[in-house]
């Protein structure tokens, strides 16, 4: 891809180490940093690998991010913790001044991500500093599988007698590829017992 600092925020690229689209946003050190097609969390990339998202990319990313919308209400429930509103600057406090400020300025350029980092160092400086009469508000949330996130799938060996055969098929996108593994390695060694993982990303959505 052209090099990264001529790149402009917003612009959707590829991380193949990742195997994720991502929206460029500049940056950080010797990092890229990226944020997911539909906003989500940040993460770090490596500027030498990445590279502009092709046009099927864009709309396979976009396409993946309409669906984990959709599926937004399915599994709406009561919190587990209290999600209330935005914490008040306590009147006085020269840090709750600061850290609102930022929040301001973050809300004025149309950037979510920075709002919620203002909010939540905003939360957490009252807990430690302001200790006293709390309020909870129970709204409705929903928790969905991060469409920007591929899942993974991998089989490990437990084979053995004194001792666990220990061999894995590493992260695989589809249990297909998991089990073909597993019969390569079955017909190699001849041992039968796995042990097998999922793992997905999720987002917590509130529903206020």
């Amino acid at each position: 891809m052209e090099p990264v600092e001529a790149v402009q925020p917003g612009t959707l690229v590829y991380d193949p180490r990742t195997r994720k689209v991502g929206e460029y946003r500049g940056e950080a050190g010797p990092c890229a940093m990226l944020r997911p097609v539909g906003g989500g969390r940040e993460w770090q990339a490596d500027p030498a690998l990445i590279r502009t998202a092709t046009a099927e990319e864009r709309l396979s990313a976009g396409v993946r991010a309409a669906n984990g919308r959709s599926l937004g209400g399915v599994l709406a429930a009561p919190p587990l913790v209290d999600v209330g509103p935005p914490p008040v600057p306590v009147t006085g406090c020269a840090s709750c001044a600061r850290l609102a400020e930022r929040r301001a300025h973050a809300r004025a350029a149309g950037d979510g991500s920075a709002e919620t980092d203002a909010d939540v160092l905003l939360a957490r400086h009252q807990r430690h500093e302001h200790r006293g009469r709390r309020l909870f508000r129970y709204v409705p949330f929903a928790i969905v599988q991060d469409p920007s996130a591929l899942p993974e799938y991998q089989a490990h060996c437990v084979s053995g007698d004194d001792a666990d055969c220990g061999a894995t098929s590493g992260p695989r996108q589809t249990p297909a590829d998991v089990e073909e593994w597993q019969r390569g390695h079955t017909q190699e060694t001849r041992h039968i017992r796995y042990r097998r993982c999922f793992a997905d990303y999720a987002v917590l959505e509130c529903r206020a």
